[in-house]
């Protein structure tokens, strides 16, 4: 113990000068057989299963800026897989297992915390919603169950629950597979894992276009140079349609910010996740005790991380609605993420109309808890050069098709 001091004491002092890099500072080479644009979780996760899983290893990932910065970053943390239509239940399933999984996998501690998510019920419309998502679950072999006022409160003692209050909760759904996990491990860890199996991860590298020869990509310009690559994925989460324009190719997707807002830390009062979208706000207690509290979206399309007061002042006023006891706290910061937003609130995951150009974006909300599953399907689709079963209805085509995978009502709060 006493040596572990020492040395934490000397590299404090030396600004970490002499702690061992968990990721290789790696230089952009010439060319490549698959170049993963976009560094966050699902860049990262897409990275490292296609070195584990396909035995590709000459791979870039680009960052624009340093790994784990970007929407990585910025959300609330939040891991379910309670989503209604069958394609989605079964991609955020499949997710959610490799959660369970993630820290053995990785050899990092990812902080999951597998404490439950409740969506709680205000109205006879919200209730009888829910009776047909946890249906919809059970068929599709997701946990699930319902909850009456009576066991609500139970679980939730603090909860301003009664016929007096505001808004009287009638029931909740829960999933207690369901939790949070600490954004900037997984980033960590997988980031550490891939450069293990020999990706080069090149930070502060940002894309500046592509080069299209007779249709198909045949690789990248940055801030630090070309490089050629045989495939490459574009996973930049909130930035994917300005992206594309790069490549010419025009995503139906919206960008909007999405606040939060991190509170003084207190001692553990709260147990679980828990949502309300009836009042716009969800909330969880941090491992250091804060409370980490969202809300619905902005409104308005928008780049700038930093959102706008009235959904801050919106969603303390329905957290104190719902919990009283929390009127006193200090909010101690706030940030807000871009969310890329398509028509049914579900991801775009496959080809583009440029040849060997993947793209996988419009996660919209529900981006950090499909990490380790997106990445998964997204490595199988660029080794194979075909999509994964699971993302075969998530493609560009939809559009076109009209076989759309409307996830609206499955966000945590309304979007």
């Amino acid at each position: 113990m006493r040596y572990s001091l020492l040395a934490l004491a000397r590299n404090a002092l030396s600004g970490h000068a002499h702690w061992p890099r968990a990721w290789r500072a790696a230089e952009l080479k010439r060319s490549y057989d698959v170049i993963i644009v976009g560094g966050g979780g699902h860049g990262l996760a897409t990275a490292y299963y296609l070195a584990k899983n396909h035995g590709v290893r000459n791979i870039a990932v680009l960052e624009r800026g340093p790994i784990g910065l970007g929407n990585t970053g910025r959300n609330t943390t939040v891991v379910r897989s309670n989503y209604l239509w069958d394609d989605s239940a079964a991609l955020y399933e499949h997710s959610l297992k490799l959660w369970e999984g993630l820290s053995r996998e990785l050899n990092y501690n990812t902080m999951f915390s597998q404490r439950g998510v409740m969506n709680l019920a205000f109205t006879r419309h919200e209730l009888v919603e829910m009776e047909r998502r946890c249906g919809a679950l059970l068929l599709n072999g997701v946990d699930c169950e319902l909850l009456t006022p009576a066991e609500v409160r139970r679980w939730l003692p603090l909860l301003a629950s009664g016929e007096s209050s505001r808004y009287p909760v009638l029931g909740a759904l829960v999933q207690r597979r369901g939790g949070t996990a600490r954004h900037d491990a997984v980033a960590w860890g997988y980031a550490r894992a891939a450069s293990a199996l020999g990706v080069d991860i090149v930070e502060h590298c940002a894309l500046t276009g592509f080069r299209i020869e007779g249709g198909r990509v045949a690789g990248v310009e940055t801030t630090r140079g070309h490089s050629a690559a045989a495939r490459i994925g574009v996973v930049t989460a909130g930035h994917s349609s300005v992206v594309m324009q790069m490549a010419g190719v025009r995503l139906p997707i919206q960008s909007f910010p999405l606040q939060a807002l991190v509170s003084e830390p207190i001692k553990p009062v709260l147990h679980t996740v828990v949502m309300a979208g009836l009042v716009h706000v969800y909330l969880s207690q941090s491992d250091k005790g804060e409370l980490v509290i969202g809300a619905a979206r902005d409104s308005y399309v928008s780049y700038a991380q930093r959102g706008s007061f009235h959904i801050i002042e919106e969603q303390l006023r329905g957290l104190l609605e719902l919990f009283p006891i929390f009127s006193r706290l200090r909010m101690m910061r706030q940030w807000a993420g871009i969310v890329d937003v398509t028509p049914d609130a579900s991801p775009i995951i496959g080809r583009t109309p440029v040849r060997d150009l993947w793209i996988n974006a419009g996660w919209g909300t529900g981006g950090f808890k499909a990490t380790p599953g997106s990445g998964f399907v997204f490595a199988h689709t660029l080794a194979n050069n075909e999509p994964h079963p699971l993302i075969r209805n998530f493609g560009l085509d939809r559009f076109v098709s009209g076989r759309l995978i409307d996830e609206a009502a499955a966000a945590g709060v309304a979007h």
